[in-house]
């Protein structure tokens, strides 16, 4: 086993930042939360679906391997959680034009209206929150936001 590299201590930016985010996912991610946001949409889906349902809309048609990397789950949840949303009438499969035996999943119409919903509703509540923000305050927090991303893309571990 390698010995582990030496590391020195995260500045208090850093760290401040680390709990400003772990403060948003964790008021994200709350099922009160989710169910709010399910009402306001006039949805029934759960918080797996809708990330499942974000990736795809925000990606080209992809394999179900490739969305289960994407999002970091089990191959088998992901076919689960597919099947569930393909007979709710949300996604379909197409089959892969780089290889006839894969296929590839794509929102339907009904898929890209829910997902619209979501985002609709979503964003009249950022919206109100970010309210007193100047133009220019929230064009650099979503390029921040963005790099850092990113950033944090190109330095996972798997």
């Amino acid at each position: 086993m390698p010995t582990p590299v030496p590391r020195a201590p995260a500045s208090s930016d850093v760290i401040e930042i680390e709990r400003a985010l772990n403060r948003i996912s964790y008021l994200n991610s709350r099922v009160r939360q989710h169910g709010r946001l399910m009402a306001m949409a006039g949805l029934r889906l759960d918080r797996a679906a809708v990330a499942l349902l974000r990736q795809v809309a925000d990606s080209d048609p992809m394999r179900p391997g490739e969305l289960a990397a994407r999002l970091e789950v089990e191959a088998s949840h992901i076919t689960r959680q597919v099947q569930q949303l393909q007979r709710a009438g949300y996604v379909s499969r197409a089959p892969d034009p780089d290889d006839r035996r894969a296929q590839r999943i794509e929102l339907t119409p009904a898929g890209r209206d829910a997902i619209d919903r979501i985002r609709a509703t979503s964003s009249r509540g950022m919206q109100m929150a970010l309210a007193e923000w100047t133009p220019a305050e929230l064009q650099r927090l979503a390029t921040l936001f963005h790099g850092m991303v990113d950033d944090f893309l190109a330095h996972a571990t798997t």
